[in-house]
């Protein structure tokens, strides 16, 4: 991509009512737009990134098998009276409105209903189950306050994942690889070393959920970290009792503020027994079947990764989810970029070329403000000082290196 042909621009400053800092960086370099608050536009270099993230998610949820769907955002009345939460009592967050023929409709906030419904077509036998369905779908939630950027919106996109299993057991069993799916996703993301397993409230079914939460001055939520053992309690169910079944004292504890970055929840029957979700066993008899909820929000990881590994000058994307590998810069004669640029996308290496007739400065300030990973200034004090410029934008290390040289290191 040349970015004199990008329509999108950089900006010197992010909307006065715009404080978080995810937002203000993303919106300054040209990520995203701001249409309200708690409502983006991902623009083009925004949209590489959230694609990267999600396609990261969809090969970790593929490795322990889960099938991609797409369920519908319009939800009918009846599915969620069904479950008790379609009255704004039990759920406040609802957007609501109704058809021509007057019948009431909701966009949906989640989709534990919608699914369950759905299963009751595809599951009879135990030889249906298990199956492990997900989506990556766009919610709506009528947050009262939207002010963390694209980490809290009022639509938003979500990955969920329903798991159906015949066993209590078998659901305790996916439910660890999901957990370890989970871990790698963060990891491959850039936030792994930031982030932490986190004891929350089981409900009903289960006596813990589990939260995965990322160190962070910008995150709503209080945990209590032990770093020895890699693990975290919520402030909400931190008591004698989860301590003593974690093994943990209350004193080595570390209290932190964080980013909620993904939540896995066992729901027992909740859901299949409001709608008559069962299953013909071997011995004939009906059971229901057994469900758990895997949630990750790809927005929300993207905004955090901005939180947490930004610095002055702007954002520093991790390679696995940067909108690009390279930015090339040319300064002056345009022919020895051009050269560059040729050979780089010839070898399949992404790069946003900055062919703009701009001043020097400029273009490094912007660089930096939009974080791809490398930078390479491609100039005539380059080539007389051997080649070209290559800056690594997380680490400020500079190295003059010949074409040959770079092009064999970008293209392992």
């Amino acid at each position: 991509m040349r970015q004199s042909h990008l329509f999108t621009k950089t900006r010197k400053e992010a909307p006065r009512d715009e404080v978080s800092r995810n937002a203000q960086l993303l919106i300054r370099a040209g990520f995203v737009h701001k249409e309200m608050a708690g409502v983006y536009t991902y623009l083009p270099l925004g949209l590489r990134v959230l694609n990267k993230i999600n396609t990261i998610i969809r090969e970790e949820m593929d490795a322990i098998g889960g099938q991609e769907m797409l369920l519908t955002a319009l939800q009918p009345k009846e599915t969620w009276e069904a479950s008790g939460r379609w009255d704004d009592a039990v759920v406040d967050n609802w957007f609501k409105t109704s058809l021509k023929n007057n019948s009431p409709i909701g966009l949906g906030w989640t989709h534990e209903e919608a699914i369950t419904r759905l299963m009751t077509q595809y599951i009879n036998s135990y030889k249906d189950l298990p199956i492990y369905a997900y989506q990556i779908q766009t919610k709506f939630r009528n947050e009262e306050r939207a002010k963390s950027g694209i980490m809290r919106g009022r639509e938003f996109s979500m990955k969920d994942l329903y798991s159906f299993s015949l066993t209590q057991e078998d659901l305790d069993a996916f439910y660890e690889l999901a957990k370890e799916a989970y871990t790698k996703i963060f990891t491959r993301v850039g936030i792994g070393e930031h982030t932490f397993l986190t004891f929350a409230s089981g409900g009903a079914f289960s006596k813990y959920s589990h939260e995965f939460q990322t160190l962070s001055d910008a995150g709503e939520d209080t945990i209590y970290v032990s770093r020895e053992n890699g693990i975290a309690i919520n402030k909400e169910v931190l008591n004698d009792e989860v301590l003593s079944d974690l093994g943990l004292k209350r004193e080595a504890l570390e209290e932190q503020t964080s980013i909620e970055v993904g939540n896995i929840f066992k729901l027992g029957t909740r859901f299949s027994d409001a709608f008559g979700l069962t299953y013909r066993a071997e011995d004939g008899e009906d059971r229901p079947v057994i469900m758990g909820s895997y949630g990750i929000g790809p927005g929300r990881l993207m905004g955090t990764v901005v939180e947490i590994l930004s610095d002055d000058k702007g954002i520093v994307w991790p390679q696995s989810i940067a909108p690009y590998a390279v930015h090339l810069i040319g300064l002056g004669d345009q022919e020895p970029a051009q050269k560059i640029y040729e050979q780089l996308t010839a070898q399949g290496i992404e790069v946003l070329y900055d062919d703009r007739d701009a001043r020097p400065g400029e273009k490094f300030a912007d660089s930096d403000l939009i974080g791809i990973p490398t930078r390479i200034v491609v100039s005539e004090k380059s080539i007389a000082a051997g080649g070209i410029e290559v800056k690594e934008r997380a680490s400020d290390t500079v190295e003059i290196m010949s074409p040959e040289t770079l092009l064999e290191g970008l293209s392992r």
